[in-house]
Protein backbone atom coordinates (compact mmCIF):
# COMPACT_ATOMS: atom_id res chain seq x y z
CA UNK A 1 0.00 0.00 0.00
CA UNK A 2 3.03 2.60 1.24
CA UNK A 3 4.51 1.58 -2.34
CA UNK A 4 1.62 2.28 -4.45
CA UNK A 5 1.63 5.87 -2.23
CA UNK A 6 4.98 6.66 -3.09
CA UNK A 7 4.00 6.09 -7.00
CA UNK A 8 1.40 8.45 -6.97
CA UNK A 9 3.00 10.85 -5.33
CA UNK A 10 6.10 10.72 -7.43
CA UNK A 11 3.81 10.97 -10.26
CA UNK A 12 2.15 13.88 -8.96
CA UNK A 13 5.42 15.54 -8.44
CA UNK A 14 6.48 14.92 -11.93
CA UNK A 15 2.86 15.87 -13.08
CA UNK A 16 3.37 19.28 -11.44
CA UNK A 17 6.83 20.15 -12.17
CA UNK A 18 5.73 19.36 -16.58
CA UNK A 19 2.55 21.89 -16.27
CA UNK A 20 2.80 23.78 -13.44
CA UNK A 21 4.92 26.45 -16.08
CA UNK A 22 1.81 26.17 -18.55
CA UNK A 23 -0.39 27.17 -15.56
CA UNK A 24 1.77 30.49 -14.91
CA UNK A 25 2.29 31.33 -18.76
CA UNK A 26 -1.70 30.44 -19.50
CA UNK A 27 -3.18 33.61 -18.56
CA UNK A 28 -0.25 35.59 -20.45
CA UNK A 29 -0.52 33.52 -23.59
CA UNK A 30 -4.59 34.93 -23.70
CA UNK A 31 -3.42 38.03 -23.60
CA UNK A 32 -0.89 37.84 -26.19
CA UNK A 33 -3.77 36.09 -28.33
CA UNK A 34 -6.31 38.41 -27.59
CA UNK A 35 -4.40 41.75 -27.81
CA UNK A 36 -1.58 41.24 -29.41
CA UNK A 37 -1.44 37.93 -32.62
CA UNK A 38 -5.38 38.49 -33.35
CA UNK A 39 -5.32 42.11 -34.01
CA UNK A 40 -2.23 41.67 -36.62
CA UNK A 41 -4.17 39.24 -38.38
CA UNK A 42 -7.21 40.80 -38.51
CA UNK A 43 -5.07 44.28 -39.65
CA UNK A 44 -3.70 41.51 -42.24
CA UNK A 45 -7.01 40.68 -43.58
CA UNK A 46 -9.17 43.95 -43.01
CA UNK A 47 -6.30 45.28 -45.36
CA UNK A 48 -7.37 43.31 -47.99
CA UNK A 49 -10.96 43.70 -47.59
CA UNK A 50 -12.00 47.12 -49.56
CA UNK A 51 -14.80 49.09 -48.25
CA UNK A 52 -14.30 47.44 -44.66
CA UNK A 53 -17.31 47.96 -42.52
CA UNK A 54 -17.16 47.60 -38.23
CA UNK A 55 -19.89 45.00 -38.36
CA UNK A 56 -17.86 43.45 -40.12
CA UNK A 57 -19.42 44.14 -44.14
CA UNK A 58 -16.98 44.50 -47.23
CA UNK A 59 -17.29 44.56 -50.71
CA UNK A 60 -15.03 42.02 -51.70
CA UNK A 61 -10.97 41.19 -51.23
CA UNK A 62 -8.62 42.58 -53.33
CA UNK A 63 -5.57 45.33 -53.27
CA UNK A 64 -7.65 48.39 -53.65
CA UNK A 65 -6.79 49.84 -50.51
CA UNK A 66 -2.91 49.36 -51.16
CA UNK A 67 -3.46 51.10 -54.63
CA UNK A 68 -5.78 53.96 -53.11
CA UNK A 69 -2.97 54.88 -50.72
CA UNK A 70 0.15 55.24 -52.78
CA UNK A 71 -2.46 57.32 -55.17
CA UNK A 72 -3.08 59.35 -52.15
CA UNK A 73 -1.04 62.30 -52.13
CA UNK A 74 -1.60 62.91 -48.42
CA UNK A 75 0.15 59.23 -47.44
CA UNK A 76 2.52 60.17 -50.12
CA UNK A 77 3.16 63.67 -48.45
CA UNK A 78 3.07 61.65 -45.17
CA UNK A 79 5.60 59.26 -46.43
CA UNK A 80 7.86 61.99 -47.23
CA UNK A 81 7.85 63.89 -44.14
CA UNK A 82 8.20 60.83 -41.79
CA UNK A 83 11.51 59.70 -43.56
CA UNK A 84 12.93 63.24 -43.11
CA UNK A 85 11.42 63.05 -39.93
CA UNK A 86 13.39 59.99 -38.68
CA UNK A 87 16.40 60.99 -41.01
CA UNK A 88 17.22 64.20 -39.17
CA UNK A 89 16.03 63.25 -35.51
CA UNK A 90 17.67 59.78 -34.58
CA UNK A 91 21.42 60.44 -36.01
CA UNK A 92 21.03 63.71 -34.21
CA UNK A 93 19.71 62.53 -30.84
CA UNK A 94 21.89 59.75 -30.96
CA UNK A 95 25.06 61.72 -31.41
CA UNK A 96 24.29 64.17 -28.76
CA UNK A 97 23.25 61.21 -26.27
CA UNK A 98 26.73 59.76 -27.31
CA UNK A 99 28.11 62.63 -25.97
CA UNK A 100 25.74 63.62 -23.11
CA UNK A 101 26.08 60.36 -21.50
CA UNK A 102 30.07 60.59 -22.11
CA UNK A 103 29.78 63.83 -19.79
CA UNK A 104 27.22 62.17 -17.51
CA UNK A 105 29.26 59.04 -16.84
CA UNK A 106 32.38 61.25 -15.42
CA UNK A 107 33.23 61.52 -11.65
CA UNK A 108 32.77 65.32 -11.06
CA UNK A 109 30.73 67.11 -8.91
CA UNK A 110 27.54 67.67 -8.83
CA UNK A 111 27.09 65.00 -11.50
CA UNK A 112 23.98 63.93 -9.75
CA UNK A 113 22.05 67.16 -10.70
CA UNK A 114 23.10 67.04 -14.44
CA UNK A 115 22.06 63.06 -14.68
CA UNK A 116 18.41 64.44 -13.18
CA UNK A 117 17.96 67.63 -15.41
CA UNK A 118 19.20 65.10 -18.57
CA UNK A 119 16.38 62.53 -17.55
CA UNK A 120 13.49 65.12 -16.36
CA UNK A 121 11.99 64.63 -20.21
CA UNK A 122 11.40 61.02 -19.48
CA UNK A 123 8.89 61.87 -16.79
CA UNK A 124 7.03 64.57 -17.81
CA UNK A 125 3.71 64.22 -20.64
CA UNK A 126 4.99 64.67 -24.28
CA UNK A 127 1.64 67.13 -24.81
CA UNK A 128 2.57 69.33 -21.98
CA UNK A 129 6.13 70.15 -22.70
CA UNK A 130 4.79 70.23 -26.35
CA UNK A 131 2.53 73.31 -25.18
CA UNK A 132 5.95 74.72 -23.79
CA UNK A 133 7.86 74.09 -26.66
CA UNK A 134 5.21 75.96 -28.54
CA UNK A 135 5.67 79.36 -26.43
CA UNK A 136 8.99 78.64 -26.78
CA UNK A 137 8.73 78.59 -30.55
CA UNK A 138 6.34 81.52 -30.79
CA UNK A 139 7.17 84.46 -33.07
CA UNK A 140 6.79 87.16 -30.82
CA UNK A 141 7.50 86.13 -27.17
CA UNK A 142 9.15 82.86 -28.23
CA UNK A 143 12.57 82.08 -26.32
CA UNK A 144 14.15 80.52 -29.31
CA UNK A 145 13.70 83.82 -31.51
CA UNK A 146 14.74 86.01 -28.84
CA UNK A 147 18.04 84.15 -28.53
CA UNK A 148 18.61 84.14 -32.49
CA UNK A 149 18.16 87.93 -32.15
CA UNK A 150 20.33 88.30 -29.60
CA UNK A 151 23.14 86.79 -31.94
CA UNK A 152 22.01 88.68 -34.94
CA UNK A 153 19.81 86.58 -36.68
CA UNK A 154 16.44 86.91 -37.95
CA UNK A 155 13.30 85.75 -36.47
CA UNK A 156 12.20 82.21 -37.60
CA UNK A 157 8.22 81.46 -38.61
CA UNK A 158 8.44 77.89 -37.07
CA UNK A 159 4.96 77.36 -36.56
CA UNK A 160 3.60 78.66 -39.58
CA UNK A 161 1.78 82.29 -37.12
CA UNK A 162 2.74 84.60 -40.21
CA UNK A 163 1.08 84.38 -43.23
CA UNK A 164 0.10 80.61 -42.79
CA UNK A 165 3.97 79.88 -44.16
CA UNK A 166 4.62 76.09 -43.32
CA UNK A 167 8.67 75.65 -44.32
CA UNK A 168 9.38 75.73 -41.19
CA UNK A 169 6.79 73.52 -40.01
CA UNK A 170 8.90 69.96 -39.61
CA UNK A 171 12.03 71.66 -38.40
CA UNK A 172 10.07 72.50 -35.57
CA UNK A 173 9.07 69.12 -34.82
CA UNK A 174 12.30 67.79 -35.45
CA UNK A 175 14.17 69.96 -32.91
CA UNK A 176 10.99 69.22 -30.81
CA UNK A 177 11.83 65.27 -31.43
CA UNK A 178 15.48 65.06 -30.93
CA UNK A 179 15.17 67.02 -27.46
CA UNK A 180 12.38 64.60 -26.75
CA UNK A 181 14.70 61.25 -27.85
CA UNK A 182 17.56 62.51 -26.05
CA UNK A 183 16.99 61.31 -22.10
CA UNK A 184 15.76 57.64 -22.93
CA UNK A 185 18.64 57.38 -25.70
CA UNK A 186 21.25 59.11 -22.94
CA UNK A 187 20.05 56.37 -20.24
CA UNK A 188 20.58 53.59 -22.70
CA UNK A 189 24.13 54.28 -23.52
CA UNK A 190 25.14 55.75 -19.85
CA UNK A 191 23.95 52.16 -19.02
CA UNK A 192 26.37 50.70 -21.84
CA UNK A 193 29.60 53.00 -20.89
CA UNK A 194 29.26 51.66 -17.24
CA UNK A 195 29.73 48.05 -18.57
CA UNK A 196 33.14 48.82 -20.11
CA UNK A 197 35.98 47.85 -18.38
CA UNK A 198 38.06 50.70 -16.81
CA UNK A 199 40.89 48.63 -17.53
CA UNK A 200 41.13 49.06 -21.14
CA UNK A 201 41.51 52.88 -20.31
CA UNK A 202 44.71 52.23 -18.23
CA UNK A 203 46.03 50.40 -20.36
CA UNK A 204 45.42 53.27 -23.13
CA UNK A 205 46.68 55.96 -20.24
CA UNK A 206 50.36 53.61 -19.38
CA UNK A 207 50.56 53.59 -23.45
CA UNK A 208 50.53 57.21 -23.39
CA UNK A 209 47.10 57.49 -25.91
CA UNK A 210 45.04 60.82 -25.80
CA UNK A 211 41.39 61.26 -24.38
CA UNK A 212 40.22 61.84 -27.74
CA UNK A 213 42.38 58.55 -29.19
CA UNK A 214 40.54 56.88 -26.58
CA UNK A 215 36.93 58.24 -27.10
CA UNK A 216 37.53 56.69 -31.09
CA UNK A 217 39.38 53.97 -30.32
CA UNK A 218 37.76 52.10 -27.46
CA UNK A 219 34.46 53.88 -26.25
CA UNK A 220 32.98 54.29 -29.41
CA UNK A 221 33.55 50.14 -30.54
CA UNK A 222 33.38 48.50 -27.33
CA UNK A 223 29.99 50.77 -26.84
CA UNK A 224 28.68 49.62 -30.57
CA UNK A 225 26.13 47.39 -29.51
CA UNK A 226 24.25 49.91 -27.39
CA UNK A 227 24.17 52.58 -29.96
CA UNK A 228 22.74 50.00 -32.00
CA UNK A 229 19.87 49.17 -29.66
CA UNK A 230 19.48 52.13 -29.60
CA UNK A 231 19.25 53.48 -33.21
CA UNK A 232 16.59 50.95 -33.90
CA UNK A 233 14.58 51.68 -30.83
CA UNK A 234 14.52 55.49 -31.57
CA UNK A 235 13.67 54.54 -35.03
CA UNK A 236 10.41 52.57 -34.51
CA UNK A 237 9.81 54.86 -32.44
CA UNK A 238 10.45 57.94 -34.92
CA UNK A 239 8.38 55.99 -37.36
CA UNK A 240 5.28 56.20 -35.41
CA UNK A 241 5.84 60.09 -34.62
CA UNK A 242 2.53 61.76 -33.55
CA UNK A 243 2.54 63.06 -30.51
CA UNK A 244 4.86 65.48 -30.85
CA UNK A 245 2.66 67.63 -33.59
CA UNK A 246 -0.58 67.20 -31.86
CA UNK A 247 0.01 70.14 -29.46
CA UNK A 248 1.62 72.70 -31.90
CA UNK A 249 -1.04 73.08 -34.39
CA UNK A 250 -3.91 71.91 -31.38
CA UNK A 251 -4.56 68.29 -33.51
CA UNK A 252 -4.23 69.47 -36.96
CA UNK A 253 -1.31 68.32 -39.69
CA UNK A 254 0.61 71.41 -39.55
CA UNK A 255 -0.48 74.81 -40.26
CA UNK A 256 -2.42 74.34 -43.03
CA UNK A 257 -3.78 71.06 -41.72
CA UNK A 258 -2.88 69.14 -44.34
CA UNK A 259 0.98 69.56 -44.46
CA UNK A 260 2.96 67.88 -41.84
CA UNK A 261 0.96 64.47 -42.64
CA UNK A 262 3.13 61.45 -40.51
CA UNK A 263 2.11 58.02 -41.43
CA UNK A 264 0.11 57.90 -37.80
CA UNK A 265 -1.31 60.85 -38.40
CA UNK A 266 -2.34 59.86 -41.67
CA UNK A 267 -3.54 56.19 -40.14
CA UNK A 268 -5.81 57.80 -37.22
CA UNK A 269 -7.15 60.23 -39.88
CA UNK A 270 -8.28 57.34 -42.38
CA UNK A 271 -9.48 55.36 -39.28
CA UNK A 272 -11.68 57.86 -37.04
CA UNK A 273 -11.69 60.69 -39.16
CA UNK A 274 -13.43 59.15 -42.16
CA UNK A 275 -13.86 55.39 -41.36
CA UNK A 276 -11.94 54.04 -44.10
CA UNK A 277 -10.78 51.21 -41.81
CA UNK A 278 -9.13 49.05 -44.79
CA UNK A 279 -7.31 52.08 -45.65
CA UNK A 280 -5.90 52.79 -42.37
CA UNK A 281 -5.23 49.11 -42.24
CA UNK A 282 -2.81 48.74 -45.25
CA UNK A 283 -1.21 52.14 -44.30
CA UNK A 284 -0.44 50.29 -40.75
CA UNK A 285 0.91 47.39 -43.02
CA UNK A 286 3.18 49.58 -45.19
CA UNK A 287 4.26 51.04 -41.92
CA UNK A 288 5.25 48.13 -40.12
CA UNK A 289 6.93 47.09 -43.18
CA UNK A 290 9.36 49.56 -43.70
CA UNK A 291 9.93 49.47 -40.03
CA UNK A 292 10.88 45.88 -40.32
CA UNK A 293 12.88 46.12 -43.05
CA UNK A 294 15.34 49.08 -41.63
CA UNK A 295 15.32 46.91 -38.59
CA UNK A 296 16.95 44.52 -40.61
CA UNK A 297 19.27 46.32 -42.48
CA UNK A 298 20.45 48.23 -39.20
CA UNK A 299 20.90 44.49 -37.32
CA UNK A 300 22.83 43.47 -40.64
CA UNK A 301 24.94 46.52 -40.15
CA UNK A 302 25.61 45.77 -36.46
CA UNK A 303 26.25 42.41 -37.24
CA UNK A 304 29.29 43.50 -40.25
CA UNK A 305 31.14 45.73 -36.75
CA UNK A 306 31.08 43.36 -33.95
CA UNK A 307 33.89 43.88 -31.68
Amino acid sequence: MSKKTNENKERQVTFNKKWEPYLYLFPFVIGLVIFTIYPIFNVVLMSFQENYKLNGMFDGWGIGNYTRIFRDKYFLSAFGNTFKYVFVVVPIATIISILVANLLNQKIKGIAFFQTAFFLPMVTSAIAVGLVWKYMFNNEIGVINFLLNKIGLSSINWLGAVAGDARYNLWAVCIFGIWNMIPFTTILLLSGLQNIDPLYYTAAKVDGASSSKMFFRITLPLLSPTIFLTMIVNMISAFKVYNDIIPFWNGSAGVTGTNLYTFVYYIKEQFSTYGRYGVAAAASIVLFGIIFVFTMIQRYVQNKFKY
